[in-house]
């Protein structure tokens, strides 16, 4: 008889147990490399309000959106553009309805810090010169936004021909932002946030807004991955608190 009432006690719970038991899953977020200081602060916070710690994933927006492809288990993507979210979307990947693009930031040349540089980014200034024998660290315009957006602000000023040789070309901004941290390169092309988190780099100047593509962070759930705990977290992500943060770190909110 105890054993029938248990069963019974189980199976009238269950129900009431599910929602607690689905918001404490763990919630698995891709996300742009750039956006690593700001997530880490934010997953803090978020683990000490509900008790789940998410679990991120760093890496350039290219190979996550590929990973996600092949059926890598993400929860949550944060692109660094547009683009690779679109790449998603073409595929049936995201959940539509939950895709926003958040988030916006400012494309940067950075020095070392012990070797202060200004330069007025401008058409026409000598770059080449610039960096002379050395190189100019930024992401492979192949596949990783930041790399793009370089190459785009470098043609739009005419001096992509004369730097095209001399790339350093990281898998990710924050691999570029080392190679300039180390003083292994002169120089290098990063976004504005990023330069901020380093005081082993200076801010030697910022390209013109007009001279790339807007650069915007994309944010979606993934498909087939809408459950109650991915979405308190997406909530988060977009929240007020999550805001401030980004806000503080650089970040222009949309």
């Amino acid at each position: 008889m105890r054993r029938v009432l248990l069963a019974l006690f189980l199976l009238c719970a269950a129900p009431a147990l599910a929602p607690a038991a689905a918001q404490q899953a763990t919630v698995t977020v891709f996300a742009a490399a750039s956006m690593t200081t700001a997530l880490q602060e934010v997953g803090r916070a978020y683990a000490a309000k509900t008790g789940t710690t998410p679990r991120f994933s760093f890496a350039a927006s290219s190979a996550l959106a590929r990973q996600i492809e092949q059926g890598a288990e993400a929860a949550i993507f944060v692109s660094a553009d547009e683009r690779w979210m679109d790449y998603l979307a073409e595929r049936g990947l995201i959940v539509p309805e939950t895709r926003r693009s958040a988030l916006a930031n400012r494309l940067v040349l950075i020095a070392p810090a012990d070797r202060p540089r200004r330069v007025d980014i401008a058409p026409g200034f000598d770059l080449a010169g610039l960096l002379g024998d050395g190189r100019l660290a930024t992401g492979d315009p192949a596949h990783v936004p930041v790399g793009r957006y370089a190459e785009a602000a470098l043609r739009h000023l005419g001096l992509w021909a004369g730097v095209q040789a001399k790339l350093a070309r990281a898998d990710n901004v924050r691999a570029a932002l080392a190679l300039v941290e180390r003083g292994e390169v002169p120089f290098g092309i990063v976004y504005a946030t990023d330069a901020a988190v380093s005081p082993k780099v200076m801010l030697a100047g910022t390209f013109p807004a007009d001279s790339h593509p807007p650069i915007t962070y994309p944010f979606a759930i993934v498909a087939g991955q809408d459950g109650p705990a991915a979405r308190a977290f997406f909530a988060h992500l977009l929240g007020p608190q999550a805001q401030a943060v980004y806000t503080r770190l650089g970040f222009a909110i949309e």
